[in-house]
């Protein structure tokens, strides 16, 4: 069951970045938006490097290997879901708009629903998770 929402959660982000992308809001001439979306891919090659070739699944599925608390890490739980909204939602910020809007909720409401799936699928396998997400953020340091 949670990997089939943690399916449809990855389904609606990809919509709403490729909507994004189609309304030509995903990219910005703007300096700061740029600036944005340089640290949101930084911030994503950082987590993929640091967590290696088990990073990605379609559906939620916590790999073997050990769990991770290294990298970006050690700041936040979901630094590639961090990066997305990041990058998704600089690029509603300078194109401004009640459509542009409606995609990032849905860029971040696909987010927020694949990391609470994959949370509770890791637990089963890692319980030291529930320590670490005690004493990390899941996107924004000391916030949320």
């Amino acid at each position: 069951m949670l990997r089939n929402i943690s399916l449809a959660a990855l389904l609606l982000m990809s919509l709403a970045l490729a909507g994004l992308l189609f309304r030509g809001a995903f990219f910005s001439s703007q300096p700061v938006a740029i600036i944005t979306e340089v640290l949101a891919v930084a911030l994503m090659v950082w987590a993929r490097q640091t967590f290696g070739q088990r990073s990605f699944h379609a559906a939620a599925n916590p790999s073997t290997g050990g769990l991770v608390t290294t990298g970006p890490y050690r700041f936040i739980r979901h630094p590639i879901y961090t990066a997305a909204c990041l990058f998704g939602w600089s690029g509603i910020l300078a194109h401004w708009s009640l459509i542009n809007v409606m995609l990032g909720a849905l860029l971040f409401a696909g987010a927020v629903g694949r990391m609470l799936c994959e949370e509770r699928l890791i637990i089963e396998i890692y319980p030291e998770y529930r320590d670490y997400a005690q004493a990390t953020k899941r996107m924004v340091p000391y916030i949320f």
